[in-house]
């Protein structure tokens, strides 16, 4: 969560607090907090336990980053550098599961693909995917075949005419004959 959340969060509680202190009930609160009346019913409790210090954020939750704010740094530079300076020459892309193997290469400690990606986004970078083509991919000869044969070998498209991508409505409606005002409606079903 980001730190604008945590602190509308923390606000939130803490007019819940207020609001408690004035006698409302939680119901009333979580209607007019716009938050469910599970949490505004959770807060209550912890409200009636332990006053507003209870309320307070504890902070984010989940396990604790397991690289120092100092490891983090020098994983941001690795970063910075890009795959190929630690081994990826194949292309210019940080996947997580590359993040993943780096930082076990550097820190000796073992991420998922999934914490390795996290941790990125953290840092402010993004995972990549590869593009997945053949390493004997010659790009001038494709190019030249699209500009010389692509043209001859390529299908003519539909003629154009009035037409329909309904099943029930064939072609369009300026090609359909009109009835007389009257004259009796739809044709009988067979």
């Amino acid at each position: 969560m980001s730190a604008a959340g945590r602190r509308r969060r923390e606000t939130v509680r803490n007019q819940a607090a207020e609001l408690f202190e004035q006698k409302i009930k939680p119901l009333e609160v979580a209607r007019r907090l716009r938050v469910s009346p599970k949490s505004a019913y959770l807060w209550h409790q912890l409200w009636r336990d332990g006053g507003v210090r209870a309320l307070a954020s504890r902070g984010p939750s989940g396990s604790r980053c397991r690289l120092s704010p100092r490891c983090l740094e020098k994983l941001a530079a690795y970063l910075e550098e890009g795959p190929a300076a630690h081994g990826w020459d194949q292309d210019q892309v940080w996947t997580g599961a590359r993040v993943a193997t780096l930082i076990g290469r550097k820190f000796h400690v073992s991420y998922s693909v999934s914490g390795a990606t996290r941790l990125m986004r953290r840092l402010g970078f993004t995972p990549q995917v590869p593009a997945r083509r053949a390493a004997e991919r010659d790009e001038q000869a494709i190019a030249v075949w699209k500009e010389a044969t692509w043209g001859e070998v390529k299908a003519p498209g539909r003629p154009v005419t009035a037409s329909s991508a309904s099943r029930t409505k064939p072609g369009s409606p300026a090609g359909r004959r009109r009835a007389a005002p009257g004259a009796g409606g739809a044709s009988p079903r067979s």
